[in-house]
């Protein structure tokens, strides 16, 4: 007989069974071993008009009632809803430390109402103390997965604060040694990882996630004025530089004629510290700025140096000049007539004279040179006027003669002293005899 649905009256509604839908897990995984059929039989019967009955602890209960023709074996449907509900509790008490605390409330809502008066044959009380004994195992695995999502939050929450602490830091930065580039990339870095952590970790609180977000937003509204500012301030003073460059520009190139060269080579060191202190233009227009100004000093410089080269090459040929004119005057130092040395040593003073300049390095050795041989004649001329000068030669008279006198007492003293053999005294005189003889000597020279 064909098994008809259960049309019987009942003694209060009763749950149909249902699945629980559960995670797909992996296949392999090894099914949890459930009651066999003879072990679930005996809680149940069928009596002579059809009706099922299930003992339900103690007491029994009809779940079920066939209308016509029992069927062979009619507690097997029975039983296997108990054997559904059984391997479902058991799945759900191998996956429970895998699941959320949502899936865990939905799972134990659906088991509670399935294992409350089912229509199945089996020890329906062992169901439910497992339901009872996995409540308290999902209360435990609520209250750590509770612990996981806060400590999850957290550390979502500090990721998020460490991405706004560095938009900060970097908003924060002094604007003359901001590398406005690269920090404007990494602004967008941090933005990118903002969005990647609100995607893919677990979300905070609308207000503390708010309040970073207002922190964040005002990090790069303050980098972004602060950016314009400085390169406003910057085309600013890149535009007065450029106009002060113009200006050192035009005066360079007055300059690059001139012949003055001492004073325009001060001129242009002045120019050239004006020029550093003018600050940059913008890079394109300050290098064809800086061409411009070079151009107009060189011009004066390379001038300059063409004159100094040849001035070098006049300065050498007269330099060589002058050594054969030292030649020829320093053999008149062996001449003692001054008349004679003063002859021929004028001639060559005058060519010296005419020559002009040597370089700078040979002029002290040179000049030197003929100093020596112009001093060699005004010492030969001084000798002379020792000689010829009367008062002079009048006091070298008289001081000869008291020498003489002196020279001729103190060999008298000699004579005496050696008669007496007093030796010591006649060594002592003839030292003393020996220096006016050399006085006298230096007195008649004059």
């Amino acid at each position: 007989m064909t098994e008809q649905p259960d049309i019987a009256p009942k003694p209060k509604a009763v749950p149909t069974p249902g699945k629980i839908h559960l995670p797909r897990e992996n296949k392999s995984v090894t099914p949890i071993k459930t009651p066999d059929f003879s072990a679930a039989l005996p809680f149940g019967r069928v009596d002579d008009e059809g009706r099922v009955w299930v003992k339900d602890g103690e007491e029994e209960r009809q779940i079920g009632q066939f209308p016509a023709e029992i069927p062979a074996n009619p507690l097997n449907i029975y039983v296997r809803r108990y054997l559904d509900l059984a391997a479902q509790i058991s799945l759900f008490a191998e996956r429970l430390p895998k699941l959320a605390e949502r899936e865990i409330d939905q799972t134990m809502k659906s088991l509670r109402e399935q294992v409350s008066q089912p229509a199945a044959v089996g020890d329906l009380p062992a169901l439910r103390d497992k339901v009872a004994q996995l409540q308290e195992k999902a209360d435990k695995r609520k209250e750590e997965a509770a612990t996981q999502r806060a400590e999850a939050k957290e550390e979502s929450r500090k990721n998020r604060e460490r991405v706004v602490t560095r938009a900060e830091e970097i908003a924060g930065q002094d604007s003359a040694r901001t590398q406005w580039k690269q920090s404007g990339q990494e602004l967008r870095d941090l933005l990118d990882e903002w969005k990647r952590l609100q995607q893919a970790g677990p979300r905070i609180e609308r207000a503390i996630e708010d309040e970073l977000w207002k922190r964040f937003a005002a990090a790069r509204s303050a980098f972004d004025k602060k950016r314009r500012v400085f390169f406003n301030e910057l085309d600013a003073a890149q535009a007065q530089a450029k106009a002060v460059k113009e200006k050192l520009i035009t005066e360079a190139e007055a300059l690059s004629s001139s012949t003055n060269w001492g004073e325009t080579s001060r001129a242009y060191r002045e120019l050239m510290q004006r020029w550093k202190d003018a600050g940059r233009a913008s890079r394109r227009e300050d290098d064809a700025l800086w061409q411009r100004f070079h151009r107009a000093q060189q011009k004066f410089f390379d001038a300059r140096n063409a004159e100094n080269e040849a001035v070098s090459a006049l300065e050498t040929e007269n330099l060589q000049k002058k050594e054969a004119i030292l030649v020829k005057a320093e053999a008149l130092k062996e001449l003692t007539d001054v008349e004679e040395l003063k002859a021929k040593l004028r001639p060559l003073q005058e060519k010296w004279d005419e020559i002009g300049h040597v370089p700078r390095a040979d002029i002290d050795r040179v000049e030197r040179r003929m100093r020596a041989v112009e001093d060699h004649l005004r010492g030969l001329e001084e000798e002379i006027w020792r000689k010829s000068n009367p008062e002079t030669k009048a006091r070298a008279e008289g001081m000869a003669g008291q020498l003489v006198a002196l020279i001729e007492q103190i060999k008298a003293e000699i004579t005496q002293a050696e008669a007496d053999g007093e030796t010591q005294k006649a060594a002592e005189l003839k030292e003393s005899l020996k220096a006016r003889e050399a006085w006298l000597k230096q007195v008649e020279s004059i």
